[in-house]
């Protein structure tokens, strides 16, 4: 049964690839950067060569995007065309083809300003059922290809998992008040209470997505560590987080302490995987206690898999301000940089 990744030279395909190819599974990955994962070198939107690779292609895992630090280096028009006519352009090939399953792999940015709530107002429950209000282009556009995913899908032509992922990759923060006053690291593991995953687990999610997506038929699931906060904590968080965390984990402050850490002073939002866990069977390893536990015994926190594949570079540019100033959408009227 040979897999179809797209996207493998980014962070979660590279992660597929390599997991893959471990196991001894058969798997193509394509990509427009070359790299030691890609197979192919080819865009998403060449119709003509996915309908030459998808013959004994049986699942497809697309994985492949332009993402938020592509919105100050590219135009909206460039995102539509990768993040939804690409995958229009799958949908249709794989459906030709009688693909067994398609696993698309959207964001939890989709939700957009949904996952700001206003001051005085507790942190944001976050579960499949909060209603999308995107707020930038990368957004709107994985947003539009979830209905693409769904509509065909419903049609009965092409069983397909949609998974919002949240934050798997290892760079810096995008904002300058989190660079400024935490570490990556102190960061991270902070991010493992309420809006990250480790790629390893990010890469089970989908693994097991593309096997029980014939069972399902269609299904929309968050991927993010298991929280270990209830909806009842949710004003406390907004207000003083320490005080939820320091209940459910007493040993963080001396852990925290020890490394010269501290906690964000405002968790405003809480994804919940707890529905990709029941219907999927998905079961995360790398949550919070265990990060505390790996802290605590002087070992890496990431998985052997996230710290193999390491750091990706997204633009050939060196921003003075920060890996990727998000803020900018600099060409959306010309549809070139200015």
């Amino acid at each position: 049964m040979t897999i179809l990744v797209t996207g493998s030279a980014g962070h979660l395909g590279e992660g597929l690839m390599r997991t893959l190819r471990e196991a001894g599974r058969p798997a193509i990955g394509i990509d427009l950067k070359e790299s030691p994962f890609t197979d192919q070198v080819c865009s998403i939107t060449d119709r003509t060569l996915l309908r030459k690779l998808m013959p004994g292609i049986r699942q497809v895992i697309h994985t492949a995007a332009l993402h938020k630090p592509h919105i100050v280096t590219n135009s909206r028009q460039e995102f539509v065309d990768t993040n939804i006519t690409g995958t229009l352009a799958l949908l249709d090939c794989a459906g030709d083809a009688d693909v067994e399953s398609f696993v698309f792999t959207s964001t939890t940015s989709a939700f957009g300003s949904s996952l700001s709530p206003k001051l005085g107002m507790p942190s944001a429950w976050i579960t499949e059922d909060v209603t999308p209000v995107p707020k930038n282009i990368y957004g709107a556009t994985k947003l539009a290809a979830e209905h693409l995913c769904e509509m065909i899908a419903r049609s009965g032509k092409l069983p397909t998992i949609i998974l919002r992922t949240s934050r798997f990759f290892p760079e810096e923060d995008d904002s300058p008040d989190i660079r400024d006053h935490f570490t990556i690291e102190n960061a991270q593991v902070n991010e493992l209470l309420y809006r990250r995953v480790d790629l390893e687990d990010a890469v089970s999610a989908h693994l097991i997505a593309a096997d029980k997506a014939s069972s399902i038929g269609f299904g929309r699931y968050i991927i993010s560590a298991p929280t270990p906060f209830q909806e009842s904590d949710l004003m406390t968080l907004r207000n003083a987080p320490f005080d939820v965390v320091g209940r459910i984990f007493p040993q963080c402050e001396s852990i925290y302490a020890s490394q010269g850490w501290r906690l964000f002073p405002d968790l405003d939002r809480v994804y919940v995987s707890r529905r990709a866990m029941r219907d999927l069977g998905w079961r995360p390893k790398w949550d919070f206690r265990v990060a505390l536990k790996c802290v605590e015994d002087g070992q890496d926190f990431r998985s052997p898999l996230a710290l193999a594949v390491g750091r990706k570079v997204y633009h050939g540019t060196f921003f003075e301000n920060g890996p990727y100033p998000i803020e900018a959408e600099p060409a959306q009227r010309t549809g070139r940089l200015e």
